[in-house]
């Protein structure tokens, strides 16, 4: 008997253990430099069931030569905008999607008490009152200077200005984006001027978390940019080939989450064919198939675009057309979503958004940065919506209905787009930015991003702990927490 086997069998039988026969001729064929970890990882695991026998099932499930049967992989999509497009024309349009916007952040809103004392902007005008009064609308403007910060608000009855005197309340008005729901607690001044004492945002209430019933795995990667000769693809095909290992995490992972720009596309900026490998959208998704062909068949995968990815580029978006990769469509282990989308993976709920309108956050809000993306996930959160600034850097079509609403309070809350992977938790929800699977490049090197990329972030649905895999030989590429 070979040394280690007899080690890893002595250390079982040790810890109170009976091996099957038919186990034991499994173990004999086991790579000797792997035996020591499989038994171990085994007996903590039947330990916690107090099962005290290693079977044939066992060592064939933990090494993937049977699949477990108890693992669930449940995938519910509970909303995807790829159907629900209706997009309106013109002025017509977009005001029925600042409407929507209206109604719908109104709706979330009046769970709180004050709500029951809400007025309209076109009664207030009218109104003389010693008592504070509640309004609420969308930020159409915001203007700070000489230490006062003037907010001009709307509703469907008309809009007011408003005056921020509070320094703190101050800070708080400097972070509302334009065309951004709020509540505001108002009083009539002096010279009839309207004094804001309170801004209250939609924001994210507390509840339970939703888990998973047995310790199924979900992988959130994103921005692969495959076609782009930055794509990380000897990397990202060890990452794939350790789905198939023996490892415990591997196979216990059950779904992977790609939350968009899998592609780096065709025509997205100037001289982008200078830096691809596949010139065409086809030969991007043929590559694109063939590494996903390489998953195991019992994990379910869930696509989603983003603004690199072929079709419509303006939120929301439609799933990847099906025309330009059938193959994709009709694996039944790859389900295609559009962004956003909300997704029940064994019951837990996965708000997944690429997150192009963090550009445009970015750019207008004191203190935020591409460099700690969570922060800015915890500024849609608390202002329910994931897109709230129109005619910026990020396209968004006038739909009939605002679809960018985040009605449903997420458990995970999925993003990618800036390259930068980082973990955060805000009010109970998992906050995970996936990072990328792409090289610097030397755009991002001439505006100062620096990416971390190669970073595999796994969440075991029933614990919410995470795992990452690192597969970058960059010592300083770390995942942020």
């Amino acid at each position: 008997m070979k040394k280690e086997l007899s080690f890893a069998l002595n250390y079982a039988l040790n810890k109170g253990f009976q091996i099957h026969p038919d186990a034991f001729k499994i173990l004999e064929n086991v790579d000797v430099k792997k035996l020591e970890k499989i038994i171990k990882e085994i007996v903590r695991e039947k330990t916690k069931q107090k099962l005290f026998q290693i079977s044939q099932d066992d060592l064939e499930i933990y090494l993937g030569i049977k699949d477990d049967p108890t693992m669930q992989s449940e995938v519910k999509v509970i909303s995807d905008p790829t159907s629900r497009i209706t997009t309106g024309e013109g002025v017509k349009g977009y005001n029925a999607l600042f409407s929507s916007r209206f109604n719908k952040l109104k709706r979330i809103i009046s769970d709180r008490p004050e709500s029951k004392m809400l007025k309209s902007i076109a009664s207030v005008k009218t109104t003389k009152s010693e008592d504070d009064i509640y309004v609420c609308g969308l930020v159409t403007t915001r203007n700070t200077e000489r230490n006062i910060t003037k907010l001009i608000l709307e509703d469907p009855s008309g809009s007011f200005e408003g005056i921020v005197f509070d320094n703190e309340l101050q800070k708080t008005a400097d972070t509302l984006l334009t065309d951004q729901f709020v509540m505001a607690r108002i009083s009539f001044g002096k010279n009839s001027g309207l004094i804001i004492k309170d801004l209250i945002l939609p924001d994210i209430p507390d509840q339970a978390t939703n888990k998973s019933e047995t310790e199924a795995y979900a992988v959130f990667l994103s921005d692969l940019h495959i076609g782009s000769k930055y794509f990380m693809e000897e990397e990202f095909s060890d990452f794939v080939s350790w789905l198939s290992s023996p490892d415990p995490v591997a196979r216990k992972i059950r779904f992977v989450l790609i939350g968009g720009d899998m592609l780096d596309g065709v025509g997205i900026y100037p001289n982008q064919n200078k830096e691809l490998v596949c010139q065409t959208i086809q030969e991007q998704l043929k590559k694109a198939e063939d590494l996903i062909d390489r998953i195991p068949k019992n994990i379910k995968i869930v696509i989603m675009p983003g603004n690199h990815d072929p079709g419509r580029r303006a939120l929301p978006q439609p799933a990847i057309p099906k025309k330009y990769n059938s193959g994709l469509w009709e694996r039944e282990n790859v389900i295609m979503v559009g962004n956003p989308a909300v997704v029940l993976l064994n019951g837990v709920k996965v708000t997944m958004f690429h997150g192009q309108s963090i550009d445009d956050i970015v750019k207008t809000t004191p203190g935020l940065s591409y460099d700690k993306p969570t922060n800015v996930m915890k500024h849609l959160l608390r202002a329910r919506h994931l897109s709230p600034i129109y005619g910026s850097q990020t396209p968004i079509a006038p739909e009939m209905e605002d679809l960018l609403v985040i009605e449903d309070v997420p458990d995970i809350f999925h993003v990618g787009h800036v390259h930068r992977a980082q973990l955060d938790m805000y009010k109970g929800i998992l906050l995970v930015n996936s990072g990328s699977w792409q090289k610097q490049t030397p755009f991002q090197a001439s505006v100062g991003m620096t990416p971390n990329p190669g970073i595999a972030i796994m969440v075991n649905l029933k614990t919410f702990q995470v795992f990452h895999q690192n597969y970058n030989s960059n010592l300083d590429n770390i995942l942020q927490s």
